[in-house]
């Protein structure tokens, strides 16, 4: 293993596992792959699974290595914010349990990072085990007006097929995979605690832009994402937080929530929308 030099030190990687399965054990081996001077901090949500304990074991004798355990799932945002308190790198890459990045791939975000100015945050084209990026990748602000033009076909949606191959701004890009300077993260007080689990990386990326920092799609980087352990097996828990993101989100950045009565629509059709599916999301758990 490569020496761990705190006076080189350039970059605190931060995955938050819950339950997160194996795949989490291949996303470390990714990181810990890179001979970029880094640290990788595991924070773990008080997993039942048993493997950031098997990890930390095996991985005991890395001194880039540390596993900061919590008692209670936090929740994604508070887990990320009491890992970046100990972080000691000039930039934070938070990524998902379930990805997968290489050194080509973490060079070129760091790259982008120490070239274009006033970057304070940068994502890449998350991908599926078939090559397919997510339009997560890169995506807009899911403001009433603009989700209304798209479900009446008034104007088009972001699709994979529109995501660039290049550098480019987006207003957000997917929380799983986000690189951002350590003075940024600290300047916005991290992530927002009010949310649990989704819609947290799209508060954090209108908060960077709404300082006067850009948000940055690397669309050259590509990565692999796989499907979250905790996603398959509490369904309708990751679901619930999922509609009460979207219910914070609407809150704190859409004009419409200004009216009353449109802010009653709307609590309406997302927790409507939450109860639709829950017959679908139990029915999958219950055949895999």
């Amino acid at each position: 293993m490569p020496a761990f030099h705190t006076n080189s030190l350039q970059l605190s990687v931060i995955i938050v596992s819950a339950d997160s399965g194996p795949s989490l054990r291949d996303c470390v081996r990714s990181v810990l792959a890179c001979t970029i001077p880094l640290e990788l901090l595991l924070i773990d949500n008080a997993s039942a699974d048993g493997v950031p304990q098997a990890i930390a074991r095996a991985r005991e004798s890395d001194p880039r290595f540390k596993v900061i355990y919590n008692h209670a799932n936090l929740g994604f945002g508070p887990a990320v914010n009491r890992a970046a308190a100990q972080a000691r790198g000039e930039a934070l890459l938070i990524l998902n349990p379930d990805c997968l990045i290489d050194e080509t791939a973490l060079q070129r975000l760091l790259d982008v990072l120490a070239t274009e100015n006033k970057a304070g945050l940068i994502g890449a084209v998350v991908c599926d085990a078939q090559g397919v990026p997510d339009p997560a990748s890169f995506r807009r602000d899911p403001i009433l007006g603009r989700a209304l033009a798209t479900l009446f076909k008034r104007s088009g949606g972001m699709n994979a097929s529109t995501i660039p191959d290049h550098v480019v701004e987006a207003e957000a890009v997917s929380g799983a995979v986000m690189l951002m300077p350590l003075r940024v993260f600290e300047l916005l007080h991290g992530f927002d605690e009010k949310y649990f689990l989704h819609c947290e990386d799209l508060d954090l990326c209108r908060r960077v832009r709404d300082t006067g920092w850009r948000v940055l799609l690397a669309g050259d980087v590509r990565v692999l994402h796989g499907k979250g352990g905790s996603s398959r097996h509490r369904p309708v828990f990751v679901s619930y937080h999922k509609h009460r993101g979207m219910w914070r989100w609407f809150r704190k950045f859409d004009p419409a929530a200004q009216k009353p009565y449109i802010a009653a629509v709307v609590w309406l059709g997302i927790w409507a929308r939450f109860l639709l599916k829950i017959p679908g999301q139990l029915l999958r758990a219950a055949t895999r």
